[in-house]
């Protein structure tokens, strides 16, 4: 039996009193708390000297949110007082005579902005020794894999984060919550790999052509979102990695906290929720 832990403290989003819509998106320092000139050098430190005093292990984790993507504009035309039937109406389709959001809608120009200020958020930090992502996994959902291109891998022409190529491991596990809602039913694996192919994209080896568990009349519980945010967790911490980034969606990242013993936090699109995770077996 294994188990994941928060080790809190160190950022403000896991204060008691953490509000996500006063926090934003991407605070400054992405809410680290310390503010001194070698604050991740002292993050750094500080997770070497808990992997090396205590049997756990102990890894940073960023949960980072997609940007807009274009499932979320027909809500915005939604009269609040009809909200619910309605987008439980529209989320069964793949769109309207203006737009197509399903089956895998891409981000729209706003979800590209939004990925490229969790960019620069990083970049703004590498003057004070940020800790980047030794290791990258991503939902299969096109939504979230351009998210880490922009975010990571920072396309064709512009500068990667500290002059390196990055590759991300693809898990099946860590998409949206599925079913009924036609934007979390994915792509096949022939279409993925021609948009997103190797050595930069690796899809895990059991990995199927067709989504295999979408169905269009039953929603996947909270609870299985949690277990499948566990089963991910293992693959992480199976790795020799110390900081991680997993870019995913809303369900799946509050199905980390779950796991982890953390209350839901509504981090907004395009948003980064960074995590000290303690793994004991």
């Amino acid at each position: 039996m294994t188990n994941f832990t928060i080790v809190e403290g160190f950022f403000i989003q896991h204060e008691p009193d953490a509000i996500p819509t006063e926090i934003g998106a991407l605070p400054p320092r992405l809410g680290l708390k310390n503010d001194t000139a070698d604050r991740w050098k002292a993050l750094e430190n500080c997770l070497a000297e808990l992997n090396a005093s205590d049997e756990a292990a102990y890894k940073l984790i960023y949960l980072c949110r997609h940007g807009q993507g274009y499932q979320y504009v027909k809500q915005t035309t939604l009269p609040k007082q009809t909200f619910a039937p309605r987008q439980a109406y529209w989320s069964t389709l793949n769109g309207d005579d203006e737009l197509t959001w399903g089956p895998d809608p891409l981000l729209t120009p706003l979800g590209e902005s939004q990925a490229l200020d969790a960019r620069k958020a990083f970049q703004a930090e590498n003057s004070a020794g940020i800790l980047l992502p030794q290791k990258c996994f991503a939902s299969p959902l096109r939504r979230a894999l351009d998210t880490w291109k922009i975010t990571f891998n920072g396309g064709d022409e512009e500068a990667v984060l500290e002059g390196e190529k990055r590759t991300v491991l693809i898990l099946e596990n860590c998409r949206e919550e599925y079913g009924i809602h036609t934007c979390d039913l994915r792509s096949p694996l022939s279409s993925l790999r021609a948009l997103y192919p190797p050595p930069t994209y690796t899809f895990e080896p059991s990995f199927t052509e067709e989504d295999p568990v979408w169905r269009k009349d039953e929603r996947e519980t909270k609870a299985h979102v949690a277990e499948r945010a566990r089963s991910v967790l293992e693959v992480v911490f199976a790795g020799p990695e110390t900081v991680v980034a997993i870019t995913a969606h809303g369900g799946f990242i509050n199905g980390v906290l779950e796991a982890v013993g953390r209350r839901h936090y509504a981090l907004p699109t395009g948003g980064i929720l960074p995590v000290v995770v303690k793994y004991t077996k």
